[in-house]
């Protein structure tokens, strides 16, 4: 950590994002390269010893691919085979018949709020982008309309709902009970994904311009090709199960690690059967039984049809991990601790103190989950001494979970991959996604806040 003053690091704070969005915005550099420079100059200017430096953007680096990359690769080749195959299209038209097209995007943002529960947000997006895909395909619609109230509510439910990593760390650290926080969080998603649907309605009246590449890929979003040409497509029911077939995987194996003991054969096997990456990697082997082979592709076919997924993959897998890097400087630098403590001298009522630091941590280093458990970390002292019930002490749980919630923006990996799928420029993605989290964060702790003054 570094032994600058507070104001001086909070200082360079407001200057490297202040840079980094003139670079990317103004001049137009690619968002991977402007993200290492400045990352690398923080570092430089924060005083981080040299020796260290480069092994931090390495750590910083490492540490988000190590999550992302795998996930972000494997489940763009999923998507592409039931993109290629004619599923996705096949779906979403089955879907806006049955539902008619004006209900389709809040049937979506309903799903999202369901899956997310058991699934980590940027696999469940991942997972989720070609049916987003498809449905605006068939309705000719930029994919930020209906892909932007389902990142937003899965965001959502992320932050606030165990077993996702943050809370649950969060309740570890403040002793609060996990089943209480799961009903608060859950009870006041449902809102939120109300809410999600009519401020991404609202923003999405402006017409946004895709990215050139995202254009591209939705341009040609379930055109078969060739080879596939005259070809029966799948059925609906086989394009469900790939998608909820890993999802239930992932279900099971979170339950299992909540409800069975440490040690329990059977828990050791959810948990492996139940981690992503494997749910993935059997959703891509029932591809090959339920798409390649009905589809009589061959296996030169099959690898073009994988190998095509990777270039769009890259350039999401690459600048997530620019971001993560970004965050990590950030975070080693002091600059998220300097800003908390600062916070901490202000004097507010508890809870409002509580969502702001973690509201402040997520806007300074990008991670919801360091913001959330930062947090826990730095009041649990005062909440744990402060004789609170078990349901006073979940409150305050899930209203420091909501403060991770806010301020996503270029120093989150969620927003790059957000952007990037739905093909937003940074500007736009800082006038949609920053604003719509911003948004349903505060919203959700003003619930909270209201309930908070019911209990006390």
């Amino acid at each position: 950590m570094s032994d600058m003053s507070t104001i001086a690091l909070l200082g360079i704070a407001a200057a490297s994002i202040a840079l980094l969005l003139l670079l990317i915005i103004r001049f137009q550099v690619h968002a991977f390269v402007a993200l290492m420079l400045v990352s690398l100059l923080v570092a430089m200017v924060t005083g981080i010893p040299v020796g260290d430096i480069i092994p931090t953007l390495i750590a910083g680096m490492g540490g988000t691919l190590g999550s992302v990359a795998i996930l972000v690769a494997l489940g763009a080749m999923l998507g592409r085979m039931i993109e290629v195959s004619g599923g996705a299209s096949a779906l979403a038209n089955r879907f806006t018949q049955l539902l008619g097209p004006r209900r389709v995007p809040a049937a979506l943002t309903a799903s999202a709020l369901v899956l997310s529960i058991p699934v980590f947000f940027d696999v469940g997006f991942i997972i989720l982008i070609p049916i987003v895909y498809g449905f605006c395909k068939a309705a000719g619609v930029n994919p930020v309309k209906y892909g932007l109230p389902v990142g937003g509510i899965m965001l959502a439910v992320h932050v606030v709902v165990p077993p996702h990593p943050g809370i649950v760390g969060g309740a570890a650290v403040l002793g609060a009970d996990v089943g209480w926080i799961t009903l608060i969080g859950l009870m006041l998603c449902i809102p939120l994904a109300f809410l999600s649907q009519f401020v991404a309605g609202r923003l999405n009246r402006r017409e946004f311009t895709m990215l050139p590449d995202t254009e591209a890929q939705l341009r040609s979003f379930g055109n078969s090709g060739e080879p596939d040409a005259g070809r029966k497509l799948p059925s609906v029911g086989a394009i469900l199960a790939l998608i909820l077939i890993p999802l239930g995987l992932i279900m099971l194996g979170t339950t299992g690690a909540t409800m069975l003991p440490k040690g329990d054969a059977l828990r050791n096997l959810l948990s492996f059967t139940g981690a992503p990456l494997f749910a993935l990697m059997v959703a891509i082997g029932l591809a090959f039984v339920l798409l390649v082979r009905p589809l009589s592709w061959s296996r030169t076919r099959t690898n073009e049809v994988m190998e095509s997924a990777l270039p769009a993959a890259a350039t999401v897998i690459l600048v997530t991990g620019a971001g993560g890097v970004f965050a990590k400087v950030l975070t080693v630098s002091g600059i998220g601790t300097a800003l908390s403590r600062e916070l901490a001298d202000t004097g507010l009522p508890l809870i409002l103190l509580a969502f702001v630091i973690s509201l402040a941590l997520r806007a300074a280093q990008g991670s919801a989950t360091v913001a959330i458990l930062t947090t826990c970390g730095l009041l649990a002292e005062s909440i744990q001494s402060g004789g609170y019930s078990a349901l006073q002490v979940a409150v305050l749980t899930v209203a420091i979970g909501f403060g991770g919630l806010g301020l996503s923006h270029v120093n989150d990996s969620g927003f790059w991959i957000v952007t990037r799928y739905l093909g937003l420029s940074v500007a736009d993605g800082l006038r949609t996604w920053t604003v719509l989290t911003t948004v349903l964060g505060v919203a959700g702790f003003a619930m909270t806040w209201l309930l908070w003054s019911l209990i006390a």
